[in-house]
């Protein structure tokens, strides 16, 4: 199946540029030149990547982003900016961007990332398949497929990026991951050195599913390590 991007770009040179080269990729590409055109499109659902600059005029990437992740239907997003600083960064990641590339970049380099957050998501689809549709572990009943979680039969309300923390643990119950392969499973290329992100984002999950977030019993910390997923909590699959 061809895969579809929408770019959203509003300098129209390289916006052309980009799609030529996807196209090169056998992938199918539309484009918007400003944030207004770039939302509605964005918000049909229809795509498998959304490549947004940062920097647009009407609407801005950061608040597409925001927009995008409150769909139910999950879709990767690729940022791209002319700002360099650490905090624009990591606020685009935290908003649930998937990558982030700052201007000038090569060809060469997008189309690696691009490839990679196809790459993981497949990884993670075919993840999905293999593993029980749905996870029952402790008070939490996690639904794969309907990307949705359950508390005391109370729904959770997840980003993106804490509901693939949660799924990745809850499918490897006892393994301790280090925030360095967190990065690599959950968001993928290019991350390193951004620990951080993958601390403030425990946090927040670890907020929404622990009774007492200071002594948690689904995500525990192993010290000088990294987190696991307790195994207690996970309850035996019906034969």
């Amino acid at each position: 199946m061809t895969r579809r991007i929408l770019v959203i770009e509003d300098n129209r040179d390289l916006a052309k540029v980009l799609k030529k080269n996807l196209e090169n990729l056998s992938m199918a590409v539309d484009l918007a030149y400003d944030g207004v055109a770039g939302l509605t499109k964005a918000e049909s659902g229809k795509y498998n990547l959304i490549i947004l600059d940062l920097m647009l005029p009407g609407i801005d990437g950061i608040e597409i982003c925001r927009r995008v992740r409150r769909k139910s239907v999950y879709t990767p997003i690729l940022m791209l900016t002319a700002k360099s600083s650490e905090i624009d960064r990591i606020l685009g990641l935290e908003l649930g961007a998937d990558d982030y590339v700052t201007k000038p970049f090569s060809i060469k380099e997008l189309m690696a990332r691009v490839k990679a957050i196809f790459r993981r998501i497949d990884e993670i689809q075919i993840g999905n398949r293999q593993s029980q549709e749905i996870i029952h572990a402790g008070q939490l009943t996690i639904d794969t497929l309907k990307r949705t979680v359950l508390c005391k039969g109370k729904p959770i309300d997840l980003t993106a990026k804490e509901f693939e923390l949660l799924w990745h643990f809850a499918s490897n119950p006892g393994r301790v991951y280090s925030r360095t392969q967190l990065l690599d499973s959950v968001w993928g290329y290019g991350h390193d050195g951004y620990e951080h992100t993958v601390n403030s984002h425990m946090n927040r999950l670890r907020a929404k599913i622990e009774e007492d977030p200071s002594t948690p019993e689904y995500i525990l910390t192993v010290w000088g390590v990294g987190y696991k997923f307790s195994e207690k909590k996970i309850h035996p699959k019906l034969s």
